[in-house]
C-alpha cells in the first residue's frame, strides 16, 4: 500500500543484506509520505507490525478500505495526488546496485527478535549492527559473496 501510494519501492537506496535485516528487525520502517492520509497512514503502520499476529488479514484490509472508498473519497485522492510529484517521480528514483527485487531465501542466523518502528525512534540504527557473529559465519557469508551467492 505504501508502495502504491509513494510510488517507491521500499529501501530501494541501501544493499539488501544483513545489515538491512537487522535494522528491520530493530524497526526500520520505509518512510510514508507526510500527505498521506491518516487512516492510510494507520493501516501502513498496522501492517508493518513486527508480530504477524497483529496484523490485519487481507478481508479487514478491505473493510477498512471499502470504509475510506464510501468515506470522503475526495480528500484521500488529492492528499494521495500531492505524494505524486509528478508523473515521471518513479523514473527518476535511483536504486542501490545491491537492492535486489526478486524473490529469494535470505537465510539470516542470529538476527534480533523483532520489534515495531515505535519502538526504536529514539535509537540510533549505528546501534543496528551490534550483533555476534562468530567466525563461521563470517566465513561463511565471505564465501558467499566470493561465489556471487545471493
Amino acid at each position: 500500500m505504501n508502495e502504491y501510494i509513494s510510488e517507491e519501492t521500499p529501501y530501494n537506496n541501501i544493499p539488501h543484506d544483513y545489515a538491512l535485516a537487522i535494522k528491520i528487525c530493530k524497526g526500520l520502517r520505509p518512510n510514508i509520505f507526510k500527505y498521506t492520509p491518516k487512516l492510510l497512514t494507520d493501516l501502513i503502520t498496522k501492517c508493518w507490525d513486527a508480530k504477524a499476529e497483529n496484523r490485519p488479514t487481507a478481508k479487514e484490509l478491505y473493510q477498512e478500505l471499502k470504509e475510506v472508498k464510501l468515506a470522503d473519497a475526495d480528500e484521500y485522492d488529492d492528499k494521495i495526488k500531492l505524494n505524486r510529484t509528478s508523473e515521471k517521480r518513479s523514473n527518476n528514483i535511483q536504486t542501490h546496485p545491491q537492492a535486489i527485487y526478486t524473490s529469494r531465501l535470505l537465510n539470516f542466523k542470529n538476527l534480533p527478535e523483532p520489534v515495531n518502528s515505535g519502538a526504536v525512534q529514539s535509537t540510533l540504527f549505528s546501534d543496528g549492527l551490534d550483533c555476534q557473529l562468530d567466525e563461521s559465519d563470517l566465513n561463511e557469508m565471505n564465501l558467499d559473496d566470493e561465489n556471487n551467492i545471493e
